[in-house]
């Protein structure tokens, strides 16, 4: 009986212009039958440093990391540090 484990990033979207979620898979099976799966997931924003994480969410994360869109999240941030004083 040979349990094997596959770890695969099954999902990657776009949300609110700038932030990146990665879902990462962690498959479980048994003689090639599935027995379970688990998931990781986190968030990566334009001023992330994605040297770390696998191609295809670099591609996608360059892709959608438009300048517009980092000056939209600079915009975004400063907002907020605002918003935060008193």
């Amino acid at each position: 009986m040979a349990l094997t484990e596959k770890i695969e990033i099954d999902r990657i979207e776009v949300v609110a212009d700038w932030n990146i979620q990665v879902r990462q898979a962690t498959i479980i099976e048994r003689d090639g039958e599935f027995v379970s799966r688990t998931f990781h997931r986190w968030v990566l924003t334009p001023d992330s440093d994605i040297s770390n994480q696998e191609q295809k969410v670099k591609n996608i994360c360059n892709a959608a990391w438009t300048p517009e869109v980092k000056t939209a999240y600079e915009a975004f941030k400063a907002e907020q540090a605002q918003r935060m004083k008193p």
